[in-house]
């Protein structure tokens, strides 16, 4: 991840490989493995920030948030920022190990939670709250489709449409694109149980599906497939949501048995408990961090449609909202 305005050196470190962690050191130096700890832990602004290992998903919308986060915990606290490039089940291991302190988007792992927090797991990892972020997980099709064929969007139409999807990966069956297969997604064991004639063939990257979408509706080409909000695409092409069964409590508690639609998830920052003992000024930034689906959605275009690197697209965020930063900042 590139980031802007002020020169740094990256230091690579190597990581333990039960967990195939990959750091990305920003700041001088490598990275300490002892976090200083604040003097007596009462005037966390005051304190001397040491370092600060922020997770990052493999999807723009998360390096944005974290971006921005250490962009700020920099300038403004002098913290050592370290980002974590790891997949999202990975990282919540990395709280146990020291390597990770904080997930700024949790897009809500129950299976998680159980196996970390200190209610029912082994304490590792805790709620720090909502991040402002709504996730909207669903299936989409490009807006022509949608205008062409309006019956599309109810599920219970796509058979009639199946062979129109095909691919030559999908063997015969209508394709579904799924997405990263490591994000939280439930498609295989949807078409199955809703009895669709649909394969799903994964893209592999956000990336990848944010290209096809774009090919499909500018060629007009028939195309299913996961997607979700926030995510900066939705202001060039404007994606149609294909309604499920709706979402209700209890439909997603079996993998193998979801036949429902995804629920709208409050995204929220899930941090180490460790970390959050040890006095860090950070700590109150990352408490305090909230913003919305469009704040997000501005940053991440600037990344992935203007080209900007990821710390110059925080740093123009930055400095075109003063008021929400210093909302974020310690007392």
């Amino acid at each position: 991840m590139k980031r802007a305005s002020k020169a740094r050196q990256t230091a690579s470190v190597g990581v333990m490989a039960s967990m195939a962690l990959v750091l990305s050191a920003c700041g001088s130096g490598d990275i300490e493995q002892d976090t200083p700890a604040a003097s007596g832990g009462t005037d966390s602004a005051a304190a001397e920030c040491g370092d600060l290992n922020l997770a990052v998903n493999p999807w723009v919308g998360m390096e944005a948030s974290v971006t921005v986060v250490g962009r700020v915990a920099e300038e403004e606290l002098g913290c050592t920022v370290n980002y974590v490039k790891t997949k999202e089940e990975i990282s919540w291991a990395g709280f146990g190990s020291g390597e990770v302190d904080v997930i700024i988007e949790d897009w809500g792992h129950e299976d998680l939670e159980k196996q970390y927090f200190a209610e029912s797991g082994d304490g590792t990892a805790a709620d720090a709250g909502p991040n402002g972020n709504e996730g909207i997980i669903g299936w989409y099709v490009p807006p022509w489709l949608a205008e062409e064929y309006p019956d599309i969007t109810n599920w219970e139409n796509l058979n009639n449409y199946a062979s129109e999807f095909a691919t030559s990966e999908s063997g015969g069956q209508g394709q579904f694109l799924g997405a990263d297969p490591s994000y939280v997604q439930f498609d295989e064991a949807i078409v199955e149980n809703l009895g669709l004639d649909f394969k799903v063939v994964f893209s592999g990257s956000e990336a990848a599906s944010i290209a096809a979408f774009q090919k499909a509706e500018e060629n007009k080409e028939w195309l299913i497939g996961y997607f979700y909000e926030p995510q900066w695409l939705f202001a060039e092409v404007p994606l149609v949501r294909v309604e499920l069964p709706p979402y209700e409590d209890g439909c997603q508690d079996d993998e193998s048995d979801v036949d429902c639609d995804y629920p709208v998830t409050p995204l929220k920052k899930i941090v180490s408990t460790e970390w959050m003992d040890s006095g860090e000024p950070s700590i109150d930034l990352v408490k305090n961090f909230e913003w919305t689906n469009q704040d997000q959605n501005q940053v991440a275009a600037y990344i992935a449609d203007e080209g900007m690197s990821a710390e110059d697209a925080a740093d123009q965020w930055i400095a075109d909202n003063p008021d929400k930063v210093q909302a974020w900042m310690p007392s």
